[in-house]
This record gives C-alpha cells, sequence and structure tokens, in this order.
C-alpha cells in the first residue's frame, strides 16, 4: 500500500491524515509551521504584568454537523475543550489554548513540521513532492491542506482545474493585535463586537484555563486590514489599539505588551463543493474553504475527503 503525502497540517490536514490512518492507510504530512495550530494558533509568554496567552487565530468552535458534536464530546471529556458563554451559548475554545485538540490530533501522526512544499510532480513511480530541502517521491497520493490561495498556486501546474476552483475562492485578510495590560480594563464584557475598524475583540484571559493577566485579541475588519495589509507590524498594533480603546469606549492606556500578527487568509470564502477527489491522478484538496469559514468546516472537510480516498485507494 503506498504512501499518501498531505501538504498542510492544520485543522483539515490533520483530520483527514487521522481518519486515513485508523483506516489502515499510512500518511506523510508536511507543513511549513514549526509546530500544530495554523489558523488556531496560540502564544503564550511573559509580561511585565506576569504570564499571557493569547488565541490570536480562531477564537472559538460552534458545532451543527453531528459527527463534529460528537468529536466536541469526545475533546471534552479529554479536558481538551470547554465552553465559553461569553462568545455565545454553543461556543467551545481549546484548553489551555485553541490549538490544545490539534496537539492531540497530531500526537502520533508522521508531521515534518517547518517544511514547505513548493511544487508537486507526477512521476510512473507516482506523486513526488519538492521544495527547500525536500525532494521526495513515490506517494500513492497527494492531498492538499491549505489555504485556497496557496492551493491554487500548488495545483496550477498539476491539477489546473483544483486550482481553478481555488483561484476562485479568495479568502479575507486579518490583522490581529494582541495586548496586555497591567490591570483589568474598564469593559463590562469580555467580548466586543463593532461594525467599524475592529470587527472583534476578546479579553483572553476570561477564557478557561488562561493565564489571569489581563490580555486582549482585537481583530480588525477586513476592509481595515486590507488597507493596511503590507504595512509593518508595529504601527499596525498601535492603530488598532487606538481604534480598540475608541471602539469601546474608554480612555487609552498603556499596555505592558502589544504585538501585531497578520493573517492573508483568515477567512475563508465557500466554494460550496463537499470535496475534491480525483481517484485517477490520484490528487485531492480539503480546507474549509470548500464549504466554509468554520472550525467545524475544515475538520468535516478533512473527514470527508479521507473518506473518499479511502474508498478508492486500496
Amino acid at each position: 500500500m503506498g504512501m499518501i503525502a498531505i501538504v498542510g497540517a492544520g485543522m483539515a490536514g490533520l483530520a483527514c491524515a487521522r481518519a486515513l490512518e485508523d483506516a489502515g492507510h499510512r500518511t506523510a504530512l508536511f507543513d511549513k509551521g514549526r509546530k500544530a495550530g495554523g489558523r488556531m494558533s496560540c502564544r503564550e509568554g511573559t509580561s511585565p504584568a506576569g504570564p499571557v496567552a493569547f488565541d490570536h487565530g480562531a477564537q472559538y468552535m460552534t458545532g451543527r454537523d453531528p459527527a463534529f458534536l460528537a468529536q466536541l464530546a469526545a475533546w471534552r471529556a479529554a479536558g481538551l475543550v470547554a465552553p465559553w458563554p461569553a462568545a455565545g451559548p454553543e461556543a467551545w475554545v481549546g484548553v489551555p489554548g485553541m490549538n490544545a485538540p490539534l496537539l492531540a490530533l497530531g500526537r502520533d501522526l508522521p508531521v515534518r513540521w517547518g517544511t514547505r512544499v513548493e511544487a508537486l510532480v507526477r512521476e510512473e513511480a507516482g506523486w513526488r513532492l519538492t521544495g527547500e530541502g525536500l525532494d521526495e517521491g513515490g506517494f500513492r497520493a497527494v492531498l492538499t491542506a491549505i489555504p485556497a490561495e496557496q492551493t491554487a498556486t500548488l495545483l496550477r501546474d498539476c491539477a489546473p482545474d483544483f486550482a481553478g476552483i481555488a483561484g476562485r475562492t479568495p479568502s479575507a485578510p486579518c490583522w490581529t493585535a494582541m495586548a496586555a495590560f497591567p490591570a483589568r480594563l474598564p469593559i463590562g464584557g469580555d467580548v466586543l463586537r463593532t461594525e467599524g475598524a475592529v470587527a472583534w475583540a476578546a479579553r483572553n484571559s476570561a477564557k478557561p484555563d488562561r493565564p489571569a493577566t489581563e490580555a486582549w485579541v482585537i481583530q480588525a475588519s477586513p476592509g481595515w486590514s486590507r488597507t493596511h495589509l503590507e504595512r509593518e507590524a508595529p504601527p499596525v498594533a498601535d492603530a488598532l489599539l487606538a481604534e480598540f480603546f475608541a471602539a469601546a469606549g474608554i480612555a487609552a492606556t498603556a499596555p505592558s505588551a502589544l504585538t501585531a500578527h497578520r493573517w492573508r487568509y483568515a477567512k475563508s470564502g465557500a466554494a460550496e463543493r463537499a470535496t475534491m477527489w480525483d481517484p485517477e491522478r490520484g490528487i485531492g484538496a480539503c480546507g474549509d474553504w470548500l464549504t466554509g469559514p468554520r472550525v467545524e468546516n475544515a475538520w468535516l472537510s478533512g473527514r470527508r475527503l479521507a473518506e473518499a480516498v479511502a474508498g478508492s485507494v486500496g
């Protein structure tokens, strides 16, 4: 049985690999990041005010599909997620960070971190993956689990039909500021939603099992993020923090720590396809961009692709 390569080890890629491995297939995952997280990444560190933690990507999860609801229940039983009522009655967060379910999914999977796949080449012996420090072949199938824009680039030469679908499903960007403070800000709730420059802000320190140091994650609207997309992080962090104070209606307070992260592909589009898999070529794609911009969509997409592959690869 030939090995199946998966490019991308976020929620979709790990869910796909987990399902394939459970079905008896061998996988090899490649991800340019340093560890599990992707758009569910977390940052931890220290500030003059004490230890801090930020979920600077996805803020919470919800479930609708019975299969994902069952997965959430299993994660809760394992102590990996907990309810977060501040975001809604059906909101769940990873504990102690949003990446906790991903760390569990990838714990015993063969993921090669810090590896960027730059090209896929179809050979007689199977698929070959190449990139900086990477040249491996003989894969029976190759699956991508990366944002639509990256999928379009990677599949442009080897699967132009799939690349075209991905290219027509753009993502929205998001600048995210992370700010810690020496004392609690005078904001009544733990979540702030607005129609202005700040689309979302959350008191991250109010989530279950987070450090007590006052910490806020501030996410800009897609429009604001596009306007400032190519700016450097420090001035963006300052500008977004000022927008946050204005939206919250409070006086500016000097943060004890402040940084920003640019998500070029934050909120996916929706190609309205359950999955993409061609058994003749042995190539497929999954990701939230196929059906919608939620954690659940990514997990379901990975599982559905695994089922399609397992049903046609011996």
